[in-house]
């Protein structure tokens, strides 16, 4: 199978789009709705993902996949249910050292030391801990090219530059270092269905060919 073309949408454009729905009156489109489209590619990727990590994974309800091929103004944080066919999505950080100019794309992986970078691959998701940013959810790098994962500290958290009045003010989130940083919707989100056992995958999924 061969997954369609990149996402081409511009910051610019986005925001042009809301301020014209504003102006006529009529409530702008939810930033969740941004990547519904993808579902068909979204669900193939988690299926593929839980087939390639059964061994290591031992809960398969719920996936969660970050899709980096995305800027970080769209929602890329995809909560899936394979069975259902049902995609939730939410708005998350790329690390700085992936984004060094602050363009909104990410534009490298590192599972080095110190990049503050995000790296891409499988993660088995752990337990909930109470940390720096509020709740958080620990994870573990599954592939070679995140195995360093747990011992950076790379987790699923909060942070206050991960919202849509950060978009409208600046057209792109802030950056973490490294960690997968979301609003305090996508934590919620995550928190509730992301429980230990299950799988996180992060990559730029227009890079996906059969």
């Amino acid at each position: 199978m061969k997954w369609s073309g990149r996402l081409r949408l511009d910051r610019r454009g986005f925001l042009r789009g809301t301020i014209a729905f504003a102006a006529a009156g009529v409530a702008a489109p939810s930033l969740a709705h941004a990547a519904q489209k993808d579902h068909p590619k979204l669900l193939a990727i988690a299926r593929a993902m839980l087939e390639r990590h059964a061994r290591q994974v031992k809960k398969s309800d719920i996936v969660g996949l970050a899709d980096f091929s995305a800027p970080s103004w769209l929602p890329r944080f995809h909560l899936v249910d394979p069975a259902a066919g049902t995609v939730a999505s939410h708005l998350t950080a790329h690390g700085r050292g992936s984004d060094p100019a602050h363009t909104g794309w990410l534009k490298s992986f590192s599972n080095e030391f110190g990049s503050n970078a995000t790296s891409e691959g499988a993660y088995l998701v752990g337990g909930q801990y109470d940390g720096k940013y509020g709740r958080a959810i620990r994870l573990a790098g599954l592939d070679p090219h995140n195995a360093n994962a747990e011992a950076r500290a790379i987790v699923i958290h909060q942070a206050w530059y991960e919202s849509a009045g950060m978009i409208e003010k600046y057209g792109k989130l802030g950056r973490s270092e490294g960690c997968f940083a979301l609003s305090e919707t996508g934590i919620q989100a995550a928190l509730t269905a992301l429980g230990p056992g299950r799988l996180l995958y992060a990559g730029k999924f227009d890079e996906f060919g059969s």
